[in-house]
Order: C-alpha cells, then sequence, then structure tokens
C-alpha cells in the first residue's frame, strides 16, 4: 500500500485535492472518477459487505466484475457503516479532512446523517459539497429517488431520439448518470477556482439533478418553444431542428455500418460531385434542404454498390466526413486510437493485464495517469483511517468489532 502511494504521488493537475465520496453506482463516482484520473485522491465510502452495488453491474469474467474495475480506477475503497453512530462519526471525521464532499443519498437521509449542506459545512468551513439528486435538493420531490435514465427522460433528449413515429429511444449506456458526473465534475473544479482566488470563500454546495446536464446540452429547445411555440420531434439521425441535407447511417455492400455528414453548402456539393448529380440544382441552402431525401437515396444506393473501405477511401478523396460505425472490437485496432495513446493496458490483482481508457482529457504538462484499477473492498481501510485521519490502532480495532468498516 505504500508503494502505491508513493506511485502515486505528484501525478495530475489536482495532486493534493482531497476528495470524499459517499455515493453509489454511476453519476456521483464518475464525478469522482473525472478528479482521480487527474490525480485527485478519492476515498470511496461502501457499505461493509456487498460494497457499491457498482461492483457487481455488468459483464464479468471468470466470476469478476468487470465495469468495476474502471469506474473504481485511481480510488481508495474504504468501508464504514452509516446506520451506525461510530460510523457517521468517523464519515464526520472524512469530511472534515476532505476539500470536496460527493453524495448522493436522499435529502432525509442526508440530514439525519449529518451529511446535508448545513452539516458539511460546520464541519469543514471551506469544503465543496456536490449534492447529486434525482430532482434536486429544492425541488418538492427532493426526498424521492431518481435514475439517470429517469433523467434522460425528462431532460427532453429522450423524446428527440428515434425515428419519425417510432418510440423514444434510451441510449444504451448510462448516459444520463455520466453526463451528471461529468456536469458534477467540472461544477467542482469551478467553486476551487474560486476558493483559491477569493480570500472570503466560505465553502460552496453544488445542487445538481440528474435530469439538469442532458436539459442544459440540449440549448434550443426551450426557446424554440418560447418564440415558436413547436415542439422538435424525433428526426432520426437528422438533427431535430436544424435537418442538414446529408446527415444518416448507411450499410455498405459488405454488411458494415457507416455515418455520413454533411451539413455545410461546400461539404454537400462535395457529396453531389461524388454522385455524379447536377451541381446546379443543389447550389444553394434552400436547394440542398428541398434536395436532401433525394441525397439520402442515391447515396444509400452509392454506399450499398461498394465496401466499406471503398466507401471510406472515395469519400475521405472527395473530402465529405465518414466514418465506419465503430464497435468495441473496432476501437481495439483503430490506428488512431492507437496513436493517441487512448487505450492503455495496466496490471490487476484478479484478472492480470487488463486493456481500458486511458485518462482523457490529456494534459501535456503534469498529466494524470491510470495507477490502479478498481480497489478491492475495504482494501484502504487503515490507510485511509489509520494514516490520513489519525485514528489509532485501538480504535480501528474497536470499529472492526463491531461491523462499522
Amino acid at each position: 500500500m505504500a508503494n502505491e502511494a508513493r506511485d502515486h504521488e505528484g501525478q495530475g493537475q489536482l495532486r493534493g485535492l482531497k476528495v470524499v465520496e459517499f455515493a453509489h453506482v454511476v453519476a456521483g463516482p464518475m464525478a469522482g472518477s473525472m478528479l482521480a484520473d487527474q490525480g485527485a485522491d478519492v476515498v470511496h465510502v461502501e457499505p461493509p459487505g456487498a460494497g457499491d452495488a457498482a461492483r457487481a453491474m455488468g459483464p464479468s469474467r471468470d466470476g469478476v466484475p468487470l465495469w468495476f474495475k474502471v469506474a473504481g480506477r485511481n480510488k481508495r475503497s474504504v468501508t464504514l457503516d452509516l446506520h451506525h453512530e461510530a460510523g457517521r462519526l468517523v464519515a464526520h471525521r472524512l469530511v472534515a479532512w476532505a476539500d470536496v464532499v460527493i453524495v448522493t443519498l436522499r435529502a432525509g437521509r442526508l440530514r439525519r446523517w449529518e451529511l446535508d449542506w448545513d452539516s458539511v459545512h460546520r464541519l469543514n468551513p471551506k469544503a465543496v459539497l456536490l449534492q447529486i439528486s434525482g430532482f434536486g435538493a429544492t425541488s418538492s420531490r427532493a426526498d424521492e429517488p431518481g435514475f439517470g435514465k429517469m433523467g434522460e427522460a425528462r431532460s427532453g433528449v429522450v423524446h428527440l431520439t428515434g425515428f419519425p413515429g417510432g418510440p423514444p429511444v434510451h441510449t444504451g449506456f448510462s448516459h444520463g448518470d455520466a453526463v451528471t458526473g461529468l456536469m458534477g465534475a467540472y461544477a467542482v473544479l469551478a467553486a476551487l477556482h474560486r476558493r483559491a482566488h477569493d480570500p472570503a470563500f466560505d465553502g460552496e454546495w453544488i445542487d445538481l439533478a440528474l435530469f439538469e446536464p442532458l436539459y442544459r446540452l440540449v440549448e434550443w429547445q426551450v426557446i424554440t418553444h418560447d418564440q415558436l411555440g413547436s415542439v422538435p420531434e424525433r428526426a432520426g439521425n437528422q438533427l431535430a431542428v436544424a435537418p442538414a441535407a446529408v446527415i444518416n447511417t448507411y450499410r455498405s455492400g459488405d454488411g458494415d455500418w457507416i455515418t455520413v455528414t454533411s451539413a455545410t453548402l461546400r461539404s454537400v456539393r462535395n457529396v453531389v460531385r461524388l454522385l455524379g448529380l447536377p451541381e446546379e440544382e443543389f447550389a444553394t441552402s434552400e436547394q440542398q434542404h428541398a434536395g436532401r431525401e433525394r441525397l439520402d437515396d442515391n447515396l444509400r444506393t452509392w454506399v450499398a454498390a461498394r465496401t466499406t473501405d471503398e466507401c471510406l477511401e472515395e469519400l475521405t478523396r472527395a473530402e465529405v466526413v465518414a466514418s465506419r460505425i465503430f464497435s468495441a472490437q473496432d476501437i481495439a485496432t483503430d490506428p488512431v486510437y492507437a496513436e493517441r495513446d487512448d487505450i492503455i493496458t495496466i496490471d490487476d490483482a484478479d484478472l492480470g493485464p487488463v486493456r481500458m481508457q486511458a485518462v482523457i482529457p490529456r494534459f501535456n504538462e503534469r498529466p494524470g495517469r491510470v495507477w490502479r484499477t478498481g480497489p478491492a473492498l475495504g482494501q484502504d481501510n487503515h490507510l485511509v483511517y489509520r494514516d490520513w485521519l489519525g485514528l489509532d490502532e485501538t480504535e480501528l480495532d474497536d470499529l472492526e468489532k463491531q461491523g462499522v468498516i
């Protein structure tokens, strides 16, 4: 453990930042993961026994779940029973130690366990609290549970995803949770910037609901409804409020799928020339918009008559933006991913060498790195509680005997 601590020291932009997570599964831990990848010391607090539910989620190899090996990477795992008064006292010591506190518990439980904003601020007046919940702490539904898919549905994104006349569609991963975690990490860094430059900084409470990040990213939906009284609808692979002449997916002659995007006058003209259509009939934006179905049909036929490699070579020569629809296998063998060092190999105690995403984004000076996969449950109890919080061996033994850690 000491070697790990030395190995980790000095890495990343956030070296020395102390973070404690009272958060499970995706959204809160994703925020912590973004900070941990850039060098923050992140303590992931889990209940004794089963631990974070994410440990048992997703595919497994030889009985070893894979997802948490990435989701928990670069973090310290400690066990703590917050239902026990002694556990809550240790939690308060963690809050006093940390620069950043991440919570995803319901509002009522936060108050009972004294992990709400007023309690955190009392314990640590300079702390930044990131509180993620289904509906936000200030809403009438503050104490209701929430999951990322609910957030996606409320954001307006699912209403816009799918084909006209078809059902609304969720993406095939924890989209709402992941984006909430990413925005949460951004908000934490904004607060830390103010703390570093404002002598009067008196802590900060970031109150983030699961539907808000995706809602914010669809910039045009509210103003369109407000000013035009219209409701954008599903448009397949087109953009719902700005249908371009060419944005779609097409199946090649060898059965693969590619995507083609041409949304400017010049790029659409490149498609027109490639297909051998009369250029004068697609010279203006109005003509291109009016002829988009014709372009789509012709391009679909053109792609189907060629292999994927032939399509991509000809489209590239014509300066038309296109790509194969990548699967995980495509990512694993793609030269650009390799050239960018976006896939790394790291040793795992259970699985041996494993490949996963590198730290993204990459910094040229003091970059973050992956120094460990997701740890075993409670692997860092003694490091965190004894070395970082200052509990002595007698206290630790007593907590263990009580089942608190």
